[in-house]
């Protein structure tokens, strides 16, 4: 038997989750925290686990120094592992898992309606009845825009069958462009991404944050835009400058933007609360029962496996 840390809100809620590890014999330590938690507050916590189901917390080597005595493995709900120390955890002989496909369709549709919300400035009109002002706000259709997509991976994929279905047009950037997009929904791939960044009415952000993609959108690129495109963010906070995102929003040179994901979260910025371009969340896009229900599954069951002795299905180191 072993202890398993949970520190996903969700979890006390997912039964499924709970059982497929309580029938392993395993004793939940079930923590519910209102935000990822700091690695300060996760040091005195993880003392004689075996497990940890994590959510987007702090898990850094003075975390894993602390639990490694007993630490087997670390299961992120999630695809996202930028807040886990890969390399102390190789070194402790961790294991750390994913739970890739789980939430993309969820962040997809988060990421969809940013789309349509903005382009209809449906934030805006909802105010204005709830003001009792009634002033109609003139917006825009998605047939026949193009958007571009950067990273088509599973999130970036269901997007662009969902865009195409509305008319867009869809370019994109990957590294590893998907045949099945190109030949069944007439997605055309773009390695030069300031081609994007010209042609583009919308962008979304499907990439990891790693130094390649740190502050991709700046000033810089943001000028090789077309006047008025949006931008939606749904995947890593650290992919935009926030500065210069401002200051593109507040002149107006951007259309607006669609933000799920912070560099710091909570985020804490007021310059973006008086713009009335963007429309923020708090970083809810796998938000969602179903989504939380798979990404927990998967997540347990890959902690049965790895102290059961098995090999793990979506292991990442």
């Amino acid at each position: 038997m072993a202890v398993v840390l949970t520190t996903s809100r969700a979890f006390p809620d997912c039964e499924q989750a709970q059982k497929i590890l309580t029938d392993a014999g395993h004793e939940l330590k079930m923590v519910t925290p209102q935000k990822p938690l700091k690695s300060s507050e996760l040091v005195p916590m993880v003392k004689g686990i075996g497990a940890m189901l994590a959510g987007l917390d702090e898990i850094n080597a003075d975390v894993i120094q602390a639990a490694a005595p007993t630490l087997k493995i670390i299961a992120r709900n999630g695809v996202g592992y930028d807040k886990v120390d890969l390399k102390m955890a190789r070194e402790k002989n961790i294991r750390v898992t994913i739970t890739p496909g789980a939430n993309s369709l969820s962040v997809c549709e988060l990421a969809f309606s940013f789309i349509t919300g903005l382009s209809r400035r449906i934030h805006l009109m909802d105010k204005s009845v709830r003001e009792k002002s009634w002033q109609r706000v003139s917006g825009i259709e998605l047939h026949g825009k193009t958007i571009g997509i950067l990273g088509t991976g599973a999130i970036g994929r269901h997007l662009a069958v969902r865009c195409r279905s509305f008319g867009m047009r869809v370019i994109a950037y990957d590294l590893h462009p998907s045949q099945e997009l190109i030949e069944d929904h007439g997605v055309k791939y773009i390695s030069n991404l300031d081609e994007i960044y010209r042609q583009a009415d919308f962008i979304s952000l499907h990439l990891p944050a790693n130094p390649d993609t740190w502050h991709m959108i700046n000033r810089d690129t943001i000028a090789k835009m077309k006047p008025g495109a949006f931008i939606i963010n749904t995947a890593r906070g650290e992919l935009i400058d926030d500065d210069a995102l401002y200051e593109a929003l507040n002149n107006h040179y951007l259309g607006g933007a669609g933000l799920d994901a912070f560099a710091s979260e909570p985020f804490l910025d007021e310059r973006f609360f008086e713009l009335d371009n963007v429309i923020m969340t708090p970083h809810t896009g796998a938000f969602t029962k179903e989504a939380a229900d798979k990404t927990l599954i998967i997540a347990a069951e890959e902690i049965v496996r790895a102290l059961s002795g098995e090999d793990n299905l979506y292991q990442i180191n």
